[in-house]
This record gives structure tokens, C-alpha cells and sequence, in this order.
């Protein structure tokens, strides 16, 4: 049996009522005090995204895609070919953070892959 100077809670007995738990006292609530923002005096005039020309995205370029069974991936080995879904006169896609921003062809720049930019995505139509 637990007492009121032992630290470990006791098990509830099968049967037994669980204590009735604290009234809740309403307490005053008052809304933070925040100091008011002002523009800085040389951000007159200063382009809003500003800030955030020097974040950095992860950038990809996504030549097709496939869809195997966990059976078919379990086969995969060194020499194995995995037939995408485009076709090779069918633009890649350039993605930003996961969405299409950009379609172009494959190219190569200094013995490096590179992509030439055909088409710009619609804005409304990204996925």
C-alpha cells in the first residue's frame, strides 16, 4: 500500500473509484504586449523576398519514373535495367523542393550533366 509520503503512485484496484479529479479556478487571461514592427529605415523601398535571396533549395532533375513490385526491387542487381516513363525526346523536369518549377532537355557542360531550360511551369498548374 502506498502512503502519502510514498513517491510511486499504487496501482488501482479492480472496483475501486478513481479519485474525483481538481475543480479547474478560472484564472485571468491577458492578451502578450508586443512591441510595434517599423520598417527599417534602409529597408525603403527594399523588396520584401530580399531576405530570403541567400536560402538555399535542394534542386533535382527527375528523368522518369517507374513503379516495381518489392519482388522486382529484390531482384535489382549490378547490371539490372529499369525502363523509365519518358520517352528520350520527352523533356525532364526540374524541381524545386519537390515541385516541378521547369522543364528542358539533357545536355552536357564540362564533361557534367546540365539541363537547357525549354519551358517555365505554370505557376497555378505546379505539381
Amino acid at each position: 500500500m502506498s502512503s502519502a509520503s510514498d513517491p510511486e503512485p499504487r496501482a488501482q484496484a479492480a472496483g475501486e473509484e478513481k479519485p474525483a479529479a481538481a475543480a479547474l479556478t478560472p484564472t485571468d487571461v491577458n492578451a502578450p504586449d508586443f512591441a510595434d514592427l517599423k520598417p527599417h529605415a534602409s529597408g525603403q523601398g527594399a523588396n520584401p523576398l530580399d531576405n530570403l535571396l541567400d536560402v538555399s533549395v535542394k534542386v533535382t532533375v527527375e528523368l522518369g519514373r517507374a513503379t516495381l513490385s518489392i519482388q522486382e526491387i529484390l531482384k535489382l542487381e549490378v547490371g539490372s535495367v529499369v525502363e523509365l516513363d519518358r520517352l528520350i525526346f520527352e523533356p525532364v523536369d526540374l524541381m524545386v523542393q519537390g515541385v516541378r518549377l521547369a522543364r528542358g532537355e539533357v545536355v552536357v557542360v564540362d564533361d557534367h550533366f546540365a539541363i537547357r531550360i525549354k519551358e517555365i511551369a505554370d505557376p497555378k498548374k505546379r505539381a
